[in-house]
């Protein structure tokens, strides 16, 4: 089941559920469900989400949205898509590609010998490097803008798949991520790390959610990540999450280990297209992140 957060003019945030071209409004007040958040909640499973989902669907028959009128904007005038789960804590992933971070050999002196050797699609159980990434008011959706921050000369996307925890830590959900670096800082030395990862505009989430029963593996997904300027493309890359390193199971255990979070917390699997510093982001730019099996997040950057 693909779950989606929207905007309806003089409604405001809705919770659909797309089906085709149509997305079906499941929003109750009376049943407690304002948010995809709330759908997780009640949910707690895949199994769970997509049986609540379906008895609202049943209960409330209310006309669908035609999903192509939901705009490339955030105009209160006009419906349009929202970040897919206003989740509580989203957290990153280093490490889950080989060379997944744009970094030379030359650059990586002091990583650990399995940063640098581990061949693509070979299991790792080794510690991954995890970070804290944002909180929900730092997270943009389809559409918003991705932000530059002042002090970086050098801002890159980071393409990757995106694993949304429900009750206990189990995997309900998957959507896209665009986990953005400012690569100049975190270049300055480890003790920066938090400012080129954690700042309004740093993290995009969409188009949706789609439950993991849907996704029957989560490591046969293409992840494209395409960035355009003045109309024209300047980068376009792709890979498979074939090639990470750590299955979804194993980040997660990694995540809850000794550090409980919250219903609705987001982990990105991580970004195994690094882009070049030619390619680094402008003003105006447009940043297009294709999942298979998801879908397309698109965001505008916002520069300073």
């Amino acid at each position: 089941m693909k779950l989606v957060q929207f905007f309806l003019p003089g409604k405001g945030k809705r919770v659909g559920v797309i089906q085709g071209d149509r997305v079906l409004d499941i929003t109750s007040s009376d049943e407690g469900v304002r948010s995809t958040l709330d759908l997780v909640t009640q949910g707690k499973t895949a199994r769970g989400i997509v049986t609540r989902a379906s008895w609202l669907l049943k209960r409330l028959h209310r006309r669908a949205t035609d999903g192509r009128e939901l705009q490339p904007t955030h105009s209160r005038r006009r419906p349009h898509l929202l970040v897919p789960i206003d989740a509580p804590e989203v957290w990153g992933t280093k490490d889950a590609y080989p060379r997944d971070d744009g970094r030379s050999p030359a650059d990586r002196p002091n990583d650990p010998p399995h940063a640098q050797s581990a061949l693509p699609g070979v299991a790792d159980t080794s510690r991954p490097g995890l970070f804290f990434k944002a909180t929900a008011g730092r997270v943009v959706g389809p559409y918003a803008p991705i932000a530059i921050r002042q002090d970086s000369t050098c801002t890159v996307p980071g393409a990757g798949l995106a694993i949304v925890l429900g009750a206990g830590g189990g995997v309900v959900a998957f959507t896209a991520c665009n986990d953005v670096v400012a690569r100049a800082i975190e270049r300055d030395g480890p003790q920066y790390a938090s400012q080129a990862r954690v700042y309004l505009g740093s993290c995009a989430l969409g188009p949706c959610l789609v439950t993991s029963e849907e996704i029957e593996d989560p490591r046969t997904l293409q992840v494209r990540c395409n960035i355009l300027r003045d109309g024209k493309t300047i980068f376009s890359e792709a890979t498979s999450t074939a090639h990470l390193r750590r299955s979804v199971d194993t980040l997660v255990s990694w995540l809850l280990r000794d550090n409980p979070v919250p219903v609705g917390t987001v982990l990105s699997a991580g970004t195994g297209i690094p882009v070049p510093d030619a390619a680094a982001l402008a003003h105006g730019d447009q940043v297009e992140i294709a999942v298979q099996g998801i879908g397309r997040l698109s965001n505008p950057v916002r520069g300073h």
